[in-house]
């Protein structure tokens, strides 16, 4: 193993979400093997894959990241495609994946390389599923992406809403102090600038979103709410999860975990899986 500055150290929540994940994996693949009549080709892909290995917070030790959650999974999925776009990361989970001749490691922005080479693989009439998490740190994603895997009817999603970046950067209690840089990721993570006009009264208050805590997190599920309405009436997706909240030790809200689909039983799944690790505290 490489030095441990290599990797990114991650805190309980994450560790949360890689559990989340890794057992919905198991029951996605397990489903999709048992489809004869016609028999499915289904994909695991990683927007933001990482080295493959990270380490937890809580006890110092290497734990599996996503790809390798999902490289465990069995029955194993057809193809694997990880992407990231440091570079360094990128080798050492090439170095971790090679001989492995159903893996892809692409380095690169995630964006351009889901649009333009993985997801026009995945289609539909070919009987092609896949299965793509979206957890980058910040605003990374754009929503041309989420709007396509939506349209496609062929994707399922797990997608990272960064709820801490959105308030730091584009929801700022005085509108007037948005970088124009923080105002375009948002509107690129949005779809368009109709958040401007979402979240600000015309007298330019927005949502409480830095008063008090109670008041921060109900103004956070606003702006979560409004942006699954937006994957449901806009992308496409015809179900999508309530959302886990991410707490950290303060128990305010990191992010929002978010999963979206074609079909009621995958949501159900997920919904039974959320529930089960809601509770789940910081050790």
């Amino acid at each position: 193993m490489d030095e441990a500055e290599d990797y990114d150290v991650v805190d309980y929540w994450s560790e949360v979400k890689l559990d989340i994940v890794k057992e919905y994996l198991t029951a996605y693949s397990t489903i999709m093997a048992a489809q004869k009549n016609p028999p499915f080709s289904y994909v695991y892909i990683d927007g933001f894959s990482g080295p493959g290995v990270c380490i937890s917070k809580a006890t110092g030790e290497y734990i599996p990241g996503s790809p390798l959650n999902a490289l465990n999974v069995r029955p194993p999925f057809h193809e694997y495609y990880f992407i990231d776009m440091d570079g360094g990361k990128a080798a050492k989970l090439q170095e971790l994946c090679a001989g492995m001749d159903k893996v892809v490691v692409r380095e690169g922005n995630c964006n351009e390389i889901l649009l333009e080479e993985i997801f026009p693989n995945i289609e539909y009439e070919r009987y092609r599923r896949g299965l793509c998490l979206l957890d980058p740190y910040k605003m990374d994603v754009q929503w041309r992406v989420v709007e396509e895997a939506g349209r496609a009817r062929s994707l399922e999603l797990f997608m990272n809403f960064p709820t801490m970046d959105i308030n730091r950067n584009a929801l700022r209690k005085d509108p007037s102090k948005i970088k124009d840089s923080s105002a375009d990721r948002m509107t690129a993570f949005w779809g368009d600038d109709s958040w401007r006009g979402e979240f600000y009264q015309e007298k330019d208050a927005p949502l409480p979103i830095f008063e008090v805590e109670e008041e921060r997190e109900a103004s956070n599920l606003q702006v979560v709410n409004a942006y699954r309405g937006r994957l449901k009436d806009i992308a496409g997706f015809k179900y999508v999860s309530e959302g886990m909240p991410m707490r950290n030790r303060r128990n305010s809200v990191v992010y929002y975990l978010l999963f979206a689909s074609q079909k009621p039983a995958a949501n159900d799944i997920v919904e039974y899986i959320f529930n089960k690790y809601k509770d789940r505290g910081a050790p």
